[in-house]
């Protein structure tokens, strides 16, 4: 009987990997709480069950494992559970993140107490607990600063305060975004920001994706943070790209991760690399999925499912064997009903496209960017050259046309 794996999401990020996992001829369980999720189009069991509800996932999946067929492994693809499932995998005896690891790359501040005990650069930060403490914060530190949920994902909430901003305003912002209802304030760090993501196996790191995070729409959005995708290679230098690598492995390391993904969220300060955040399992925005197979040449979902089953992984698989440029930018149509969409085709006809998706159908209200999930699409370009790759994308974007008109 083929091995089985659940995989904890399924979202349409999450396909990708559900795909992968079924050309390796494994059983592919797929769970989530919408019956119309997209994954279950191509599992071949489904369990209904939230993701971010882990008791009832562990139930469920419990439950299919004793009754139904047993499970080998779980994983999340570009969804934010690690949680989840490295409670699964505990229940159930599976290869996995200890809960110790997965509650600290959950909490923000666990994991920033966690990386300075072991003597990881990190921003300044600090929990505020009432807007009283945040003005305090900011008139002892200054302006710029960040202030962010504790425990939120995909940006929800954070926010870059300067002088201007109503200080209530953003407080209760960033503490509505937490489902604890915590927030914190951290320095914010001048200079480019990267994002990378490495391969855990047996303790030892290696570092496929590094990507340079295009925040060109800074101003626009503020004080909301919006990034517009990404470039690989990076134009930073060897020796800078080697530091903020090693610096991410090491920060995984710190919250104990021996076997699985640590992808980071790392800044080039006047002080050197710093880990803003450490995530522990695939990305989103089809950096895992797409864009790192198309830059290097690896099959990371491969590996990380593998990992997931307790599978072993030799180091020649992990070679980047290539170096392809690939950029990734977003759609950002003015605010207001979607009235038409076109130019999609035309964009996916265009010299290397690889992706080009609308999120958004006609009827649906755009509103001002407040996430990283606030976007109406995307297109995916490669290149053999970094300019290229992003000229190429941008032009596909620029033929893509989502109007909108103006609410009343």
């Amino acid at each position: 009987m083929s091995k089985t794996l659940l995989v904890v999401s399924g979202g349409i990020e999450a396909v990708p990997g559900i795909l992968k996992a079924k050309e390796m001829g494994l059983h592919v369980v797929v769970s989530d709480y919408n019956p119309e999720a997209p994954g279950f189009r191509y599992a071949d069991d489904r369990i209904i069950a939230s993701t971010y509800d882990v008791q009832e996932t562990v139930a469920a999946a419990e439950k299919y494992h004793k009754n139904i067929r047993p499970l080998d492994g779980v994983i999340c693809v570009a969804s934010d559970v690690p949680l989840t499932v490295a409670s699964v995998a505990e229940k159930l005896g599976l290869p996995g993140l200890s809960i110790e690891t997965a509650k600290l790359a959950g909490d923000k501040l666990a994991m920033k107490d966690q990386l300075v005990r072991e003597g990881i650069p990190v921003p300044w930060y600090k929990p505020v607990m009432s807007i009283q403490e945040l003005d305090k914060v900011c008139r002892v530190k200054g302006f710029p600063l960040i202030i962010k949920p504790v425990d939120s994902r995909g940006a929800r909430g954070v926010l870059l305060l300067d002088r201007d901003i109503d200080l209530q305003w953003a407080f209760n912002t960033a503490q509505q975004n937490s489902p604890t209802a915590r927030v914190m304030a951290e320095e914010f760090i001048s200079g480019p920001q990267i994002s990378t993501e490495a391969v855990m196996v047996n303790g030892i790191g290696y570092n496929l994706g590094f990507s340079d995070r295009n925040y060109e729409y800074l101003e626009r959005f503020r004080p909301h943070i919006i990034e517009n995708g990404g470039t690989q290679p990076s134009i930073l230098s060897e020796s800078m790209q080697k530091d903020i690598a090693d610096l991410a492995i090491k920060a995984g390391k710190a919250l104990g991760v021996v076997n699985g993904i640590v992808k980071g969220d790392m800044v080039y300060g006047p002080d050197g690399p710093m880990v803003i955040e450490i995530a522990t399992r695939l990305s989103g925005g089809y950096f895992s999925t797409d864009q790192i197979p198309l830059h290097t040449g690896v099959d990371m979902l491969k590996a990380a499912i593998k990992l997931a089953l307790g599978e072993g992984i030799k180091p020649q698989e992990l070679e980047k064997k290539g170096n392809r440029a690939v950029a990734i930018r977003y759609l950002f149509p003015a605010p207001g009903r979607v009235v038409s969409i076109s130019g999609l085709e035309t964009a996916r006809k265009q010299e290397g496209i690889v992706r080009a998706e609308i999120v958004v159908k006609i009827g649906d209200i755009i509103t001002t960017p407040c996430n990283s999930n606030d976007t109406a699409g995307y297109v995916i370009a490669v290149a053999d050259r970094h300019e290229d790759a992003v000229s190429r994308c941008v032009k596909a974007v620029n033929s893509i046309n989502v109007e909108t008109e103006k609410l009343v």
